[in-house]
């Protein structure tokens, strides 16, 4: 008799599940996946697209994304190289939950804002995001 497979738990510090976390709820992440969640993109696409992140992060998210099979890299052959970022099928399954987030922000930012700002804490700065 085999055993039944234990659901891992997130909130143990040795859990595997912790990585995946770390990964998707990156704010980096989240954007580039929203980002090729309407269709593929060039690299300079992208980084046009997501205001702020740096050329060094955005490379260093999308590798991370598709070693972890949320994106997809394709090089096409051709002078000078031209290269595309799409979403996996894994990593479509993660648009419906951030775009839920988003909208949880977009609803609740100025609440969120006015709660800050009564408790004095002037160094947080929200962005509202646009779905």
């Amino acid at each position: 008799m085999t055993e039944p497979q234990v659901r891992p738990c997130v909130l143990d510090q040795n859990s595997d599940i912790r990585q995946i976390l770390d990964l998707i709820a990156d704010k980096w992440t989240a954007l580039i996946i929203l980002g090729l969640s309407r269709d593929t993109k060039r690299y300079s696409e992208l980084h046009r697209e997501i205001g702020g992140v740096s050329q060094k992060m955005l490379t260093q998210t999308l590798r991370s994304l598709e070693n972890s099979g949320l994106v997809q890299r394709k090089v096409y052959p051709v002078v000078p190289p031209m290269v595309e970022y799409s979403l996996t099928p894994l990593g479509q399954t993660l648009v419906p939950p951030l775009k839920t987030l988003c909208e949880w922000a977009s609803e609740h930012f100025h609440q969120v804002k006015a709660i800050r700002t009564k408790a004095g804490d002037e160094k947080m700065k929200l962005d509202e995001v646009v779905i």
